[in-house]
């Protein structure tokens, strides 16, 4: 009997594809062979996955990006890649399918559709992106990793949490050291896949902290290539040890030796802090069109977990009162952690697979 087949359909940023690895790095384990079907930007965030899983790079493409004539040509590249993908299921017929969203995870969900394979969609944050939108009544399941999630036409939601990595789960139980009162103070702070410009404001913050809190602190920062050279010259002048990087590929570990963490509200960044257990002041993306990112921060703020510092409002000042409010009481960053742990879901892998395997036995 031949081995079943999952294909995990996922792309676009590092807030589809780690989830989806986690996915993958389960089902490996149950026995499953694994297909990842993603575009060439998503296939550039796969380099986590394990080598058993199988590539598979088709076209795809979005009208939120690009002029007209670019635009024009959407339907044509979606159009291909859909093509590929029944081709590629044809011949190799899985018995799951399972979209994380994004748009290069339309040509597999499609086909799959066409096809009537047992499919589902995880959608990571509280609102459904464009594409899970799509195939959210034209799946067998919905299952959400944020709750509760928006899910439009009263589709009932399944909720099973955002899955982590293998590398985010080996250190889950680290203990949580509060900040002491003479010892150094690990603070880390990120933006998601690509860094973010409004981190910039965190030396600024830094510098108007007590002189006796500010001289203990060890800083790890991702910062974008353009604002790198600025963010380390400024921690430069204030004379603390700081890590400046466009990307940190031992994020668990930094995690879980942070005594606090700043950083967006993507869906996996709270999956992390709550898994691994950290306090966190969460500042969502403004832009975001459904304002998903505030609906992910809502659970750890609601638990006294984390603080919520709206990205229009966060001026040097305020943020610095934010810090100083955990750094300066030990109870509180203590107290902070627990609660971010107790939302925790670092079963969520299990959970998922689990009903990739129902359905499979359902077909």
């Amino acid at each position: 009997m031949k081995t079943p087949l999952v294909v995990i359909a996922a792309g676009g940023t590092g807030g589809h594809m780690f989830p989806a690895q986690a996915l993958a790095e389960e089902m490996l384990r149950r026995g499953w062979r694994v297909k990842l079907s993603t575009d060439l930007r998503g296939a550039r965030y796969a380099g986590g996955f394990p080598e058993a899983v199988e590539r598979q790079v088709l076209r795809s493409a979005t009208f939120a990006r690009g002029g007209v004539m670019a635009k024009a040509v959407v339907p044509l590249w979606i159009g291909l890649g859909i093509l590929g993908a029944v081709w590629a299921m044809l011949r190799d017929r899985p018995a799951v399918v399972a979209g994380f969203g994004g748009y290069p995870a339309l040509p597999a969900m499609a086909a799959a559709w066409v096809l009537r394979v047992p499919r589902l969609i995880h959608e990571q944050n509280g609102v459904l992106g464009r594409v899970n939108q799509v195939f959210a009544k034209r799946v067998n399941v919905v299952a959400c990793g944020t709750w509760p999630t928006t899910i439009p036409g009263g589709i009932p939601g399944r909720h099973v949490g955002n899955p982590v990595r293998t590398k985010v789960r080996v250190v889950a139980d680290c203990r949580y050291h509060p900040p002491s009162e003479d010892g150094p103070i690990e603070v880390l702070v990120f933006g998601g896949s690509q860094g973010a410009s409004v981190m910039r404001v965190v030396p600024e913050a830094i510098a108007l902290l007590p002189e006796d809190l500010r001289g203990r602190l060890v800083i790890s920062q991702q910062a974008r290539e353009a604002d790198e050279d600025e963010v380390r010259s400024a921690f430069m002048v204030l004379g603390l040890p700081a890590d400046i990087r466009p990307f940190f590929d031992d994020m668990p570990q930094r995690l879980a030796r942070a005594q606090l963490v700043i950083s967006r509200a993507g869906a996996s960044t709270i999956a992390d802090l709550t898994v691994i257990g950290r306090p966190a002041i969460l500042v969502p993306l403004a832009q975001a069109i459904r304002d998903e990112q505030t609906s992910n921060a809502r659970g750890m703020v609601d638990a006294g977990a984390a603080i919520l510092a709206p990205e229009n409002g966060l001026t040097p000042q305020v943020l610095a009162g934010h810090i100083a409010g955990f750094l300066a009481d030990p109870t509180r960053a203590a107290q902070a952690a627990a609660a971010a742990r107790r939302l925790g879901k670092p079963d969520a892998a299990e959970v998922l697979a689990d009903l990739v395997e129902t359905l499979a036995k359902g077909s």
